[in-house]
């Protein structure tokens, strides 16, 4: 698992290791916070074709669905 600052996500890029309709490479382009800004969930856009996923943060920290960076 990868230790990740949540406040540091936005920007950051993504290699799903299952793409699915060749959506491979990810940027996060959002961070949605709650009430008492503590961020809760991310935007994924899919570089390919710019779809955008909304996921909790947290995923991101599987290594079995996710890696850090553009590989």
């Amino acid at each position: 698992m990868h230790q990740i600052n949540p406040n540091k996500l936005l920007l950051s890029k993504w290699t799903s290791t299952s793409p699915q309709q060749k959506e491979k490479h990810f940027i996060v382009t959002k961070l949605i916070r709650d009430e008492e800004n503590i961020v809760i969930e991310c935007i994924l856009e899919a570089v390919i074709n710019k779809h955008q996923y909304q996921l909790p943060w947290q995923a991101l920290t599987s290594t079995e669905n996710w890696l850090q960076g553009w590989k």
